[in-house]
């Protein structure tokens, strides 16, 4: 059959790209030759305008790069600021970190699961994740009275403690939450129709993701165990057991399984923590009114629902820093996309693109 070549635009207002992601492809007939992502739609110049705001006025700043992951990204930064001053945490505002950061990476992989379902093509997925989600934000709008960008975290603790009866209604949530996603893999993970949409598709093995510069479930698929919160610990994650699932096929069904899995292990760590949680005690250190880090320089990262989420600052001793730099995991993910899609059919296009998981704030920054 003669076929022609064609250019096809995706995006960057298709819903299932997530965000203002464009993808160009050279398509002849029913197979990619080519894909090309263009990014930049959602850039801000989050970087630059972090060099002339304080270190506090950065925090909601963080709030909108990964938008789906908000604590994390407000742990990153202040994490970089501690490091740097030899801030101590208090206890109890660590525990309080470790809980909102997992129930967070819970509320990102749902929001996950249900899209990438309905990419695909099934509706109830998405409805049952999305009414748990809204459980997590419920909590999260008693907390710190906001559903999607926190503004939580402080340099040396939280904005403000757990009110009264939050940590239980939060082991409420854990044990409904254990029985919910025991019903989301019988719904998909045994469906025999979304099962051949995604087994064998999106392959590419350890030595590909080492060289992508892959992170998280993007690159754990293939069966390389790392996870910052066990390599390299920060916060009290060294106080919690809990396992790193990993997968070996690297395909799309893996980075499902993975998530999937990763949620029943953040709730290990939120049960575990609400079950030590400390009784008493401040939520912030004796910091100073005007943060100013001596001169100097550190990279942190911490481990997002996308991977690895690293913050590189640069201090000349001011209230503001000289440079800031964010390790994005969407950003990095991304760039195996169009290796991914070369020689694949169209209609496998929005399943890969979905198992990789961007967020495009995270991606444009």
């Amino acid at each position: 059959m003669r076929t022609e070549e064609m250019l096809l635009n995706v995006g960057p207002q298709h819903p299932s790209t997530h965000g203002v992601f464009r993808l160009v492809l050279r398509i002849d007939g029913e197979i990619i030759r080519e894909a090309r992502p263009v990014i930049g739609y959602l850039h801000r110049g989050t970087e630059k305008l972090a060099e002339d705001l304080t270190y506090t006025q950065i925090i909601p700043y963080t709030d909108r790069m990964d938008y789906l992951n908000a604590m994390n990204n407000n742990h990153a930064v202040v994490h970089a600021v501690e490091t740097l001053m030899g801030i101590e945490v208090p206890e109890r505002a660590e525990y309080l970190r470790v809980i909102v950061n997992e129930l967070n990476r819970i509320a990102s992989h749902l929001v996950w699961f249900g899209t990438y379902l309905l990419d695909i093509g099934a509706m109830s997925p998405f409805l049952y994740a999305f009414r748990d989600r809204e459980k997590i934000v419920d909590l999260f709008n008693e907390l710190c009275g906001a559903r999607l960008t926190y503004n939580y975290m402080r340099v040396g603790g939280v904005k403000w403690d757990a009110p009264k009866g939050w940590i239980l209604k939060v082991a409420d949530l854990v044990r409904e939450l254990r029985v919910k996603q025991q019903e989301y893999r019988d719904l998909a993970g045994g469906n025999e129709i979304f099962l051949s949409r995604v087994t064998g598709i999106g392959k590419y093995n350890a030595e590909t993701a080492i060289r992508y510069g892959l992170s998280g479930p993007c690159l754990r698929c293939t069966g390389i165990q790392r996870d910052l919160r066990k390599d390299d610990p920060y916060s009290i994650y060294d106080r919690f057991d809990f396992d790193v699932p990993v997968a070996v096929n690297g395909d799309c069904r893996d980075r499902f399984n993975l998530r999937m899995e990763e949620i029943t292990q953040s709730l290990r760590i939120v049960e575990q923590a609400v079950e030590s949680f400390p009784e008493s005690g401040p939520v912030m250190a004796k910091v100073p009114r005007v943060l100013r880090p001596p001169e100097g320089e550190v990279y942190v990262a911490v481990e997002n629902p996308r991977g690895e989420l690293g913050v590189h600052l640069v201090s000349k001793g001011k209230d503001k820093p000289w440079r800031i730099h964010w390790k994005r995991p969407s950003f990095s993910n991304l760039q195996i996309l169009p290796h991914l899609l070369e020689g694949e059919n169209v209609a496998n296009l929005i399943a890969i693109l979905g198992a990789v998981d961007i967020v495009l704030g995270d991606v444009d920054a």
